[in-house]
């Protein structure tokens, strides 16, 4: 086992190289659901072990560092790393037993965080597989002194995004691009003390970049740690989430599995509970979302009115709202494009949304920044109390034009949020970007916010004159013509073609 400190780089290196044991037997979309859980399983047993010494080097007492008061998690007998290690046969009954054991210990803080993996089917985890994976595993202790919380945390991002890479279609369930979160994180600027909460956490990417915002503002991210709430419909993901956050050294916050349109998890008395910071990339125009509960919504997220059973997106949003703390509370929120523009019941909620003076932004993004789509999102900025001179206004951007191209989708770089985000804090006109839009006009064009009602791209100036336009068409359409006569002439003579 490796002792001394390891590197960012070194620890991507052997993540990775644990999915490629997996590879053949289990599908791409499955490595999260083996890897996750075996690397949390390992970090609890090796900082377990660091508390241990720590205590006898100390004390001397052997039995004190036993005891349930000097650890962080509990790790109940024959439930360790090293028993499972020590198993020849039937490992994934050995390994099921123990993660199993070690959430029952922990109720508070690790009950069903070990996801529903499916370890005892040997048609695709043999004991060989598995002992070779647990093999890889012991050869790094993942304790404190080895790995900082960090940089484990960091190389954990790294493989849920390389999970994501591998399975785009699929990706979009549980991953945004972090340039896209942290161009939302910087637009609602979460300070220490306030609450944040994502409806819709996938992996609890914006929960812990809200986190690494406060960090970088010098903010005590103590403050923040009780105030992250998030909710997950996927098992999986909602274990990968709360991991995420304790691998990054984040010991209370509240991530709790459940459909949050159906049965939202988070109240004040009988009404929902409310939070400064609401942000989340929820799925786009879900389906059979709910609509039935939503005619006598219990909690009056049917405010603006009742979305289409066809689409989900307003549902989100009207959650979200309804989320907001009074005064300083925002969200920002990501939505296919259409929902800017879509006419019915949607519109219907649009213009009421516009009309209560709660959206600040709409911010239309380049296609294909998105895992499992090519469409093009936007994200929109809505404020429960809008400064004074924001008041009746909307920033409308076209950010259509700020991506990097690259082979299976787009990238949102770090300067093209750098940006966006100057436009949304100076909130005034940008040629051919931005324009701040007052209410009448908006609803003098019936309550649409299609981008390009009231921001068009610029001209471009190297269109040429008509006349010029068609001679350089006649003129291609002649060589192609010219192009195909030779390929003929070759093809006969070749005795390809009669």
């Amino acid at each position: 086992m490796q002792e001394a400190p390891i590197n960012l780089s070194q620890l991507e290196g052997h993540l990775w190289e644990s999915a490629n044991i997996l590879r053949g037997p289990v599908d791409a979309a499955d490595f999260k659901t083996y890897i996750f859980p075996l690397l949390f399983f390992k970090r609890i047993c090796d900082v377990w072990d660091e508390e241990y010494a720590e205590i006898v080097d100390e004390t001397g007492d052997a039995e004190l560092a036993l005891f349930p008061e000097s650890h962080r998690f509990q790790i109940p007998d024959d439930c360790h790393w090293n028993d499972v290690r020590a198993v020849a046969t039937n490992v994934g009954n050995a390994l099921q037993r123990a993660m199993r054991e070690i959430e029952k210990a922990n109720p508070d803080t690790l009950y069903g965080v070990f996801g529903d993996a499916q370890w005892t089917n040997k048609d695709r985890l043999s004991d060989a597989l598995l002992k070779d994976l647990i093999e890889h595993f012991s050869r790094i202790s993942f304790g404190n002194k080895n790995i900082a919380s960090d940089v484990l945390g960091d190389a954990y991002e790294y493989l849920i995004k390389k999970f994501a890479d591998a399975t785009n279609k699929k990706a979009g369930e549980f991953y945004t691009p972090r340039s896209v979160v942290r161009l939302m994180i910087e637009m609602l600027d979460p300070k220490e003390g306030e609450t944040i909460y994502d409806p819709a956490c996938g992996t609890g990417g914006m929960l812990l970049a809200a986190v690494q915002h406060v960090q970088e503002q010098h903010g005590d991210v103590k403050r923040l740690w009780a105030k992250l709430y998030g909710q997950e419909k996927n098992l999986t993901t909602s274990s990968i989430a709360r991991m995420n956050l304790f691998l990054h050294g984040i010991e209370d916050f509240q991530i709790v599995r459940g459909d949050t349109l159906r049965n939202p998890a988070f109240f004040e008395g009988d009404r929902l509970a409310s939070f400064d910071c609401v942000i989340a990339n929820p799925p786009f125009s879900l389906e059979k979302w709910g609509e039935d509960l939503w005619v006598n919504d219990p909690f009056g997220r049917n405010f603006a009115g009742l979305p289409p059973s066809s689409s989900g997106d307003f549902a989100w949003v009207q959650h979200m709202v309804k989320s907001m703390a009074e005064g300083a509370g925002r969200m920002a929120v990501v939505l296919p494009q259409g929902a800017l523009f879509r006419k019915g019941a949607e519109g219907g909620i649009r213009q009421k949304l516009l009309e209560m003076d709660l959206v600040e932004s709409v911010i239309g993004l380049a296609p294909n920044l998105f895992y499992g789509t090519g469409l093009a999102a936007c994200i929109l900025v809505l404020r429960k109390k809008k400064p004074a001179q924001r008041r009746q206004k909307v920033m409308i951007a076209d950010a259509s034009r700020l991506f990097r191209r690259g082979r299976a989708q787009n990238y949102l770089e770090p300067a093209h949020g750098l940006e966006i985000q100057g436009w949304f804090e100076k909130f005034e006109d940008v040629q051919d970007a931005v324009r701040i839009v007052g209410l009448d006009e908006i609803k003098a064009e019936d309550w649409t916010l299609n981008i390009s009602r009231y921001v068009l791209p610029p001209l471009q100036e190297d269109i040429p004159p008509l006349p010029e336009a068609i001679e350089s068409f006649k003129s291609a359409l002649t060589r192609c013509r010219e192009a195909e006569d030779r390929l003929a002439k070759v093809m006969v003579e070749g005795g390809w073609l009669q």
